[in-house]
C-alpha cells in the first residue's frame, strides 16, 4: 500500500459533497445516484458527476442495477486515502516537533542572555 500522496484522490476527497457522499455509502453498504441525491442538498445530476470524480479516483466502484448504477465504496482504495492522511500527519507532527524544539532553543538563549544581562548589572552596582 502506497503512502506517497495522490492529488487526485485528495481533490477528490476535497469535496465537502463527496465526503458526504462516502460517509452515505458506507453507512448504507450501497447506492444509487437517487437515494443519495434524497440525502443531500444537491441535484441527482450533480451526485451523478460527484459520483464520476469518485469512481475516477477508484474510491467507488458500480455495478448496473436496472436504469440506474449502485455505488459503494471501495475500502481498498479508502485504506489507501487513510495511510496516505496518517503519513502526511506524520511528517507534520514531526516538523511540528522540530520548530517546538528551535523555539524552545531560542527562548532559552534569550533567557540565558537575559540572565547573563542582569547579572553584569549587578556586577556593575557593586
Amino acid at each position: 500500500m502506497s503512502t506517497a500522496v495522490d492529488d487526485d484522490l485528495w481533490s477528490a476527497i476535497g469535496d465537502p459533497t463527496r465526503r458526504r457522499m462516502i460517509d452515505l455509502l458506507l453507512a448504507d453498504g450501497q447506492g444509487t445516484a437517487t437515494t443519495l441525491s434524497a440525502h443531500l442538498p444537491v441535484t441527482r445530476q450533480a451526485v451523478t458527476k460527484h459520483l464520476a470524480v469518485l469512481d475516477r479516483v477508484g474510491l467507488v466502484r458500480s455495478a448496473p442495477a436496472g436504469r440506474e448504477k449502485r455505488y459503494r465504496v471501495d475500502e481498498a482504495q479508502l485504506a489507501r486515502a487513510v495511510a496516505q492522511l496518517n503519513s502526511v500527519g506524520e511528517m507534520w507532527d514531526a516538523r511540528l516537533r522540530r520548530v517546538k524544539s528551535l523555539a524552545e532553543a531560542i527562548q532559552r538563549a534569550k533567557d540565558a542572555q537575559k540572565q547573563h544581562g542582569e547579572r553584569r548589572g549587578t556586577d556593575t552596582e557593586e
